[in-house]
């Protein structure tokens, strides 16, 4: 993060001396304007009463023209200045990055170049429908000829239209899709649907008195959620109490706080993605935060391998050569390493665990055996290899 300290402080002290020089440029020509405009209405002046240019208007005449050239070149001067620099931004950038970090792994780890350029072209085009950008989306598709399936952007064009409804503080596309999907969203122990009608009902109460008979009418919508709910439903039949004398200033006002609708934003956006399989945020924005977080570390390791020649050290495209934390946000699934070899199990060589409890990698367990029989590298105890069983984290 020093490399971005280093090229954001270049940016400040060039954004400062934009504003430093617009806020002179637009003084400079302010005044010069002001002077131009006297000098010309002294002009308009004599030249009303007929009388011949004085030798003093000649004077002031050419000592504003001075002036206007002397400002031009001096905001020139300082404009040149800028692009001194806003060309240090540039080295800073290419002193603090490496710009080769293509060269950070071998080229026989990844996929062929087309393949990979497809991968990228596929993880943007979903990236742009996930942040709504359906437009743009669609123009990379035709510019890349990249062949999306109608089924791929569906699940997206209904997510981004029903987001789009509850900014606008619409609930008709949220609550129609809630009702739609209701035993499924049960089984994901979700609320969004009682949050959708209570927002409703809450809609209904900031109308005022005039809202009253049509907000407990509406609330018979909450009887299948009075289980679960039961607080919450009692707190805003409460609050018909004081809706005639005002719900702002009673105990109740905090049910009209505007929060409420980024909540229900953030909980179908949620609980939508986790009903259609979806990520809640972007597989790009994710991998590209983890790879910020990653890369020094592996340029880091790619210096000491080229320094001491150890070839072959990272060949594998699903484990790297060494651990990098990424922190708790990037936690998705359990993981296993070897307590042995010190290595990340796989399908290939998974977990097994001992009769004795404790549980090392099948490939430990393999260098292991000694005539036939396996002792475990924890405890004194000997065991036939055949009885270690494989472990589903």
């Amino acid at each position: 993060m020093e490399q971005c300290a280093c090229v954001e402080r270049e940016l400040d002290k060039v954004l400062q001396k934009f504003l430093t020089y617009g806020q002179h440029c637009e003084q400079s020509l302010e005044e010069l304007l002001h002077y131009v405009g006297q000098l010309r209405a002294e002009l308009a002046s004599a030249a009303l009463q007929g009388t011949p240019l004085s030798a003093t208007l000649s004077l002031v005449m050419s000592q504003c023209c001075r002036k206007i050239k002397d400002t031009v070149q001096k905001l020139a001067s300082d404009h040149k200045d800028i692009h001194s620099s806003v060309s240090r931004v540039g080295k800073a950038i290419d002193r603090n990055f490496d710009s080769e970090i293509c060269g950070v792994v071998s080229d026989a780890v990844w996929d062929s170049r087309e393949k990979q350029q497809q991968i990228l072209q596929m993880a943007i085009v979903e990236h742009l429908y996930q942040e709504g950008m359906l437009s743009v989306a669609e123009e990379l598709c035709q510019e890349s000829t990249l062949n999306v399936d109608l089924d791929f952007k569906q699940p997206f064009l209904e997510l981004n239209r029903i987001l789009e409804a509850l900014h606008e503080q619409d609930l008709g596309p949220a609550l129609e899709w809630a009702v739609s999907h209701r035993q499924r969203l049960l089984e994901l122990n979700s609320s969004l649907e009682f949050k959708l009608h209570r927002l409703h009902f809450i809609r209904l109460l900031a109308g005022g008195p005039e809202k009253q008979l049509e907000a407990l009418s509406y609330a018979r919508h909450f009887q299948p959620f009075a289980r679960l709910h039961q607080r919450e439903i009692q707190v805003m039949m409460g609050s018909l109490v004081y809706l005639p004398l005002g719900l702002e200033k009673s105990p109740y006002g905090h049910l009209l706080d505007n929060s409420h609708w980024a909540e229900i934003c953030e909980t179908f956006t949620r609980d939508a993605c986790s009903l259609l399989g979806l990520s809640v945020e972007s597989p790009l924005s994710v991998s590209f935060a983890s790879g910020c977080v990653a890369l020094p570390v592996l340029m880091n390791i790619k210096a000491v391998i080229e320094q001491r020649q150890c070839t072959g050290v990272w060949s594998h495209k699903d484990e790297l050569p060494i651990e990098i934390e990424l922190g708790m946000k990037c936690w998705y699934h359990s993981v296993f390493a070897c307590p042995i070899l010190r290595q990340q199990t796989s399908d290939s060589n998974p977990p097994i665990k001992l009769i004795c409890g404790h549980v090392i990698s099948r490939d430990a367990l393999n260098k292991l055996i000694n005539g036939g029989k396996l002792k475990c590298p924890y405890c004194p105890m000997e065991q036939n290899p055949a009885d270690g069983k494989r472990i589903i984290f």
